[in-house]
């Protein structure tokens, strides 16, 4: 076996907001809604990855050195002065949270395919899952050698180019990049390209910022996002799918006040969201996020909803971010100012878009969920997305939920 001792020498993640800023906004409604929730999440490739040898030990010691990392008063400064809608008892909680090794258990198959599982109480373990991808993608191309055709300076440039079109185009977008970036220094280089074009370029466009605190503070920007499939679909395991959209509403309401920002709707399809989906919960969040399905199809459907409950929809925003490359978004863009205020999350093309380098197709999910530690069982949860293909789960758990709201 290779030396494996030169990959394991530097801590990937080195500052504890390094992370997208849904998982902090999560963290919160979680303690405050669901403080004592217990969860289980899985790790999936979805392209049966063959990982190198070793790859699993370096990953755990990776975790571990996430231990020894802590939030710092400059980045809850940073926090509280740019997401003011967070209450302050949270940086509290932070001042004390610690992560630990033990929640994360890491092997490799016979063929050397990578399993993750995370278990624990769901405030602990909720702020492991973007920073574990992201050192997952990175590492890799660590061990493989592909790290070799990170071509900074010519990144910077190409990041420059994407920005500038996406502004002259009229684009309102962020980066979200931070989960399957090729390393912290490619989405760090196409932050501050993006930056840089925003100040420099004309354009009716808009940079807006970025989903990662701490490249956040570290460009003056502001940080994005909202929440994730993970905060639905655990309450879904906890209390079934036909409420899970208005739970999951009422509790954000409960914790942000006005502040709710937009809602992220396809965790269990749109039919099941349209019903759950009042004109209270409509007039109060900012708008809603298009994560799967055909965008234009989506955005019609979202269109139709708001003006049956008599909301002009061109007073809502609409966050486009289903696998978006320039090109995509400039498309989008060009159909949705007519209807409604488009924006634009963009990720892997922003952050790991090396020539000849394939970016990773991972992600890791809440598959089980019990609302109290004393519960003696689990119980199974999935997400049912608005592309056939992006369905993740047991496929028996997925058939049992999609049973349960009629889809066929």
């Amino acid at each position: 076996m290779a030396d494996l001792s030169i990959f394991s020498k530097e801590p990937i993640i080195r500052h504890f907001t390094d992370d997208d800023l849904y998982k902090f906004t999560m963290c919160c409604a979680v303690i405050d809604n669901f403080p004592r929730a217990q969860v289980k999440y899985a790790f999936t490739d979805r392209d049966h990855t063959i990982y190198p040898a070793g790859f699993a030990q370096m990953l755990a010691e990776q975790v571990a050195m996430l231990e020894s990392v802590i939030i710092t008063e400059e980045e809850i400064a940073f926090m509280k002065r740019k997401c003011n809608y967070i209450p302050g008892w949270f940086y509290n909680y932070l001042k004390g949270y610690r992560f630990n090794r033990n929640w994360v258990n890491a092997w490799q198959d016979r063929e050397g395919h990578l399993q993750v599982e995370i278990q624990g109480s769901w405030a602990d373990t909720i702020l492991l899952e973007v920073k574990i991808l992201a050192i997952v993608s990175e590492l890799y191309y660590r061990m493989t050698g592909e790290n070799r055709h990170f071509d900074y300076e010519a990144y910077y440039g190409k990041s420059y180019e994407k920005g500038r079109q996406l502004l002259e185009a009229g684009c309102v977008f962020s980066d979200f990049g931070t989960r399957r970036r090729a390393s912290f220094e490619a989405q760090e280089t196409a932050v501050r390209a993006m930056r840089d074009c925003g100040r420099r370029e004309n354009g009716n466009g808009k940079f807006v910022g970025t989903s990662n605190v701490y490249l956040a503070m570290k460009y003056d920007l502001l940080p994005v996002g909202t929440m994730a499939h993970e905060f639905i679909c655990a309450i879904g395991g906890m209390y079934g799918p036909q409420m899970a959209n208005h739970i999951a509403m009422n509790s954000w309401r409960n914790t942000f006040r006005g502040a709710l920002g937009t809602y992220l709707y396809d965790s269990f399809g749109w039919d099941i969201f349209s019903l759950n989906f009042s004109e209270d919960f409509a007039n109060l969040f900012k708008g809603l996020r298009v994560d799967s399905g055909d965008n234009r199809e989506q955005l019609e459907r979202i269109v139709e909803k708001y003006r049956s409950l008599g909301i002009d929809p061109r007073t809502k925003q609409v966050i486009f971010s289903n696998a978006l490359d320039t090109e995509g978004a400039i498309e989008i863009q060009q159909y949705a100012k007519e209807y409604c205020q488009p924006s634009f999350g963009i990720g892997t093309h922003f952050t790991n878009d090396f020539e000849g380098v394939r970016p990773m197709n991972i992600v890791i999910k809440l598959v089980a969920v019990k609302i109290t530690e004393s519960w003696t069982f689990y119980n199974d949860t999935c997400k049912i997305s608005e592309d056939q293909g992006k369905h993740t789960g047991n496929p028996e758990v997925v058939k049992r939920f999609m049973d349960a709201l009629h889809i066929n």
